[in-house]
């Protein structure tokens, strides 16, 4: 089995944690499930790709291997919903989101298959990124944890109308301070034609608010990016390179942005 987690160390106290873009699904579960769901529609497409300049800049990247079919990562492993009351998927979701089943009848996973897939893809990848940001903080005084995400821009599902193209999040001002939220989201709000939100619909998952702890000088964010402003928002799921050319300024100087404002709080621990 490939590893669950793929990890390029950096230099700097900024990790970019990619949890949605992986796409391996091992045979065993890959065969029970149907044909719309082998084709991946919830996949955070092409993030990896959006903030490929990141490591050039000194930052860590972490991303994962499996599909968010698989198991989800940025889900709580004991089944707390990240926004009680509203709809949301499952550790290890069923339904895909547009409604529709993922698995082939009677194949859902049970409550024992649930708890394996925790053991061999979920804990191993918390594990990696949790040492990894204490080895990052150990370092240098201080991190900058950025779970980079993307979405359907209209998903009645979740949200009403058009989503947003940018949305920050910061678990409503608790896994960053707010100082830092504010500088970054003003980057994002004043790109020309496009629109922004913090801590709206989507205010951050289980990574940012697990890991981010301002007191101890972890800073965690997320940015949930509406798939429309980069990508064909459906079936085959293009690239769309002049859109792309846009938007990675944007991220190019709001990664920046967080880093010389992480770099600024850093004691240089370990150097």
């Amino acid at each position: 089995m490939l590893p669950v987690i793929d990890s390029q160390p950096g230099s700097m106290p900024l990790i970019i944690n990619v949890p949605h873009d992986g796409r391996e699904i091992p045979a065993d579960i890959g065969a029970k499930m149907t044909a719309e769901a082998l084709a991946l529609p919830d996949t955070d497409w092409h993030i990896r790709d959006l903030y490929d300049f990141a490591h050039e800049m000194g930052a860590t990247v972490t991303s994962a291997r499996y599909s968010r079919y698989v198991v989800d990562l940025n889900r709580d492993p004991v089944g707390k919903s990240l926004y009680p009351g509203a709809d949301t998927t499952e550790v290890c979701p069923t339904r895909t989101f547009q409604q529709n089943s993922i698995y082939r009848k009677g194949e859902a996973p049970t409550d024992v298959e649930i708890g394996n897939r925790l053991d061999e893809f979920w804990h191993p990848y918390h594990a990696a990124l949790e040492q990894t940001i204490l080895d990052v903080h150990k370092q240098f005084g201080a991190v900058l944890l950025f779970d980079a995400h993307s979405i359907g821009s209209v998903l009645p599902r979740f949200f009403e109308g058009r989503l947003p193209d940018f949305n920050l999040g910061t678990a409503d001002g608790t896994s960053a301070a707010s100082n830092l939220a504010d500088v970054l989201f003003k980057i994002l709000d004043e790109v020309p034609q496009t629109t922004a939100v913090l801590n709206g619909r989507f205010k951050g998952g289980y990574i940012t608010r697990n890991y981010g702890n301002p007191s101890y000088n972890i800073h965690a964010v997320q940015l949930e990016i509406g798939q429309s402003s980069y990508m064909e928002d459906g079936p085959p799921y293009r690239i769309l390179p002049d859109r792309v050319a846009e938007i990675k300024p944007v991220l190019t100087e709001l990664l920046k942005t967080g880093l010389d404002w992480i770099q600024s709080t850093s004691t240089g621990e370990g150097t």
